[in-house]
């Protein structure tokens, strides 16, 4: 998956770790960031931001480890900012390739479609769908949340397609292909989709 200009895959990591030990090597981890963890569907990983003499940022996703090395010359910058937006971008790739495999189940599954569906930065909100335009907005951050809850999202949005509110109606046709959909919305209760 390629977020920024290099994603540093585990065995070439091993080796320039060796490199930058040496002369590349910087002086720590930054551990005035935050998040510490987040999640990638549904499993904890730690986020670990170092500062390495290279020319520009860097995310290496490694065992349960979110590895993100930034260029020397951002060391003594309040890098939370961009520590934010490239977390936004890796949970967009995520989400791009995740959630078009879900799209074309549901599509499958329900018979219709949406005119358009859009991954965006919603706030407040996981999904939305626009009946009237015929369109399911998708927050990348659902990225962090199991696949299982991310199919059932997209699930509630697609039956809004066809009934705008919660309706009986709307529950009986989420119930037809989500029939454990009152447990998984018990997992997320707490957010808005």
């Amino acid at each position: 998956m390629k977020i920024f200009s290099r994603i540093i895959d585990k065995s070439t990591y091993t080796q320039k770790k060796n490199l930058y030990e040496n002369e590349n090597f910087i002086l720590g981890k930054d551990e005035t960031l935050h998040p510490k963890f987040t999640k990638i569907f549904g499993i904890n990983y730690s986020v670990n931001i170092y500062y390495l003499k290279i020319k520009s940022p860097e995310l290496n996703l490694n065992g349960n480890n979110i590895n993100i090395h930034l260029p020397m010359q951002y060391r003594n910058n309040n890098n939370q900012n961009l520590l934010n937006v490239i977390l936004l971008k890796m949970y967009t790739k995520i989400a791009e390739q995740e959630i078009e495999f879900i799209m074309e189940k549901s599509r499958h599954t329900f018979g219709f479609a949406p005119e358009e569906y859009e991954i965006r930065n919603v706030s407040n909100t996981l999904a939305s769908c626009d009946k009237d335009l015929q369109t399911i907005y998708i927050n990348p951050y659902i990225a962090m949340y199991s696949k299982e809850i991310i199919e059932y999202i997209i699930f509630h949005e697609f039956c809004h397609l066809k009934y705008k509110t919660h309706s009986k109606k709307f529950y009986e046709l989420l119930k037809k292909y989500k029939s454990n959909y009152e447990a998984l919305s018990k997992q997320i209760s707490n957010l808005k989709y």
